[in-house]
C-alpha cells in the first residue's frame, strides 16, 4: 500500500473525513467506521429546570419536594459529555444523538435537548451553532438522530422540521441517495437527518430511525456480551449505532453514593475501548457503523481516533 494511501490519524480530528484517502470516497458512509456521542447535548444540562414530563411519577414528586436533592443527582448521573457541540465535531465525532422536549409552559416553538432534566441551550441555539461550523468545514458531513421529542404534538414536529430544513437547507442528504464520501461532497451535502417518529413521513429530507443498540447495563462486560450478540444477528442495510454507554438503575446509584456517572465511565473505558480495536467497518454482517460512547473527549480523544483507525481495516480489502 502506498503511503499516501495510508490513513491518516492525528491529535486533530475536525477534518478526518476530507482527508480520508480516495479509496474510501465511494464507500456507502453507512459502511465506515464513525465515532458518535450519546446523549450529544447532556454538556449543558439544567440544574435548575424541573424533570421531563416523561419521568417516573415519583421521580416527580420527589423533584416537586426536594428539588435541591433530586436535581444534583440527575446532574450527576445524567451528564454523558463534558464538551459543547462544536468541540464534540472538531475532536471528530460525525454522530450526534440528540433528545428533544418541549417543556410544558414554554411557547410552542421551543424546543430544549432532555435527559432527565432539560438543556440550558435550545434546539435552534445548538443546531444554528452545527450549521454554523459545517460552513467551517465543507468536506466534513455529520449524521444528526433526532428522538424522544418528549411533550411535542403533530403541530410542534411540523414546526421542528421546517425549522431543520430552513436552517441545514441544501446541506442536507435526501433520504433516496446512497451516501458516500464523494456523492456529499459532489451535491455540496453535509447533513444527514434521523428523525424517530411518524411524523418525517413524506418528507425526502428526512431519514428513518437509526436504530441504536443500547445494553442498558452497568456491567461493561456485559455491554460487550450485548454488542456480540446483536453482530450475531447482523447488522442493519443502513446507518446504525453501537452504544458502548452504561447504564445506571436506581439500586446501582443508591448502593454508590460517592460516584457519578462519569466515574463510573472512566473505570469501564480501557475495557470497552479494547473491544474496539477487535471491531471492523463494511458490509459483513457482523461490521458495525457508528460506534457511540459518553465522555467523548477523554484519555486525549482517544476513542474518536481509535473509531476512525478502524477504517484501515477496509483497505485491505481493495
Amino acid at each position: 500500500m502506498e503511503d499516501e494511501e495510508r490513513l491518516c490519524i492525528s491529535s486533530c480530528c475536525s477534518d478526518w473525513m476530507s482527508e480520508m484517502p480516495s479509496v474510501f470516497w465511494d464507500i456507502p458512509l453507512w459502511n465506515l467506521a464513525i465515532p458518535g456521542s450519546h446523549d450529544t447535548m447532556t454538556y449543558c444540562l439544567d440544574e435548575r429546570s424541573s424533570v421531563v414530563k416523561s419521568s417516573p411519577w415519583v421521580l416527580q414528586v420527589l423533584d416537586t419536594l426536594l428539588p435541591c436533592i433530586v436535581r444534583p443527582c440527575i446532574m450527576k448521573w445524567a451528564t454523558t459529555q463534558e464538551d459543547s457541540i462544536s468541540n464534540q465535531l472538531d475532536l471528530g465525532i460525525r454522530f450526534l444523538d440528540l433528545r428533544i422536549a418541549h417543556k410544558l409552559k414554554d411557547p410552542d416553538k421551543v424546543f430544549y435537548f432532555a435527559h432527565g432534566i432539560y438543556s440550558l441551550l435550545t434546539v435552534k441555539e445548538a443546531l444554528t451553532e452545527v450549521a454554523h461550523w459545517l460552513d467551517q468545514h465543507t468536506k466534513e458531513v455529520v449524521i444528526i438522530a433526532l428522538s424522544a421529542f418528549d411533550g411535542m404534538n403533530l403541530d410542534q414536529h411540523k414546526d421542528l422540521i421546517q425549522f431543520l430544513i430552513c436552517t441545514f437547507d441544501n446541506k442536507i442528504c435526501p433520504s433516496h441517495i446512497i451516501p458516500s464520501l464523494q456523492q456529499c461532497w459532489d451535491h455540496n451535502y453535509q447533513v444527514i437527518l434521523s428523525y424517530d417518529d411518524p411524523a418525517a413521513s413524506g418528507y425526502k429530507e428526512l431519514w428513518p430511525q437509526c436504530e441504536y443498540w443500547w445494553a442498558n447495563t452497568s456491567d461493561p462486560s456485559h455491554v460487550i456480551s450485548y454488542l456480540e450478540e446483536r453482530k450475531a444477528e447482523g447488522r442493519p442495510g443502513q446507518f446504525f449505532a453501537a452504544g458502548l454507554n452504561l447504564t445506571e438503575d436506581a439500586k446501582y446509584v443508591l448502593s454508590h453514593p460517592f460516584q457519578s456517572l462519569q466515574s463510573m465511565t472512566m473505570s469501564s473505558y480501557s475495557l470497552l475501548l479494547n473491544w474496539v480495536k477487535q471491531q471492523c467497518p463494511g458490509p459483513g454482517k457482523s461490521c458495525l457503523n457508528i460506534i457511540c460512547t459518553d465522555f467523548v473527549g477523554a484519555f486525549s480523544n482517544e476513542f474518536t481516533n481509535l473509531v476512525i483507525g478502524l477504517n484501515q481495516t477496509l483497505l485491505k480489502e481493495t
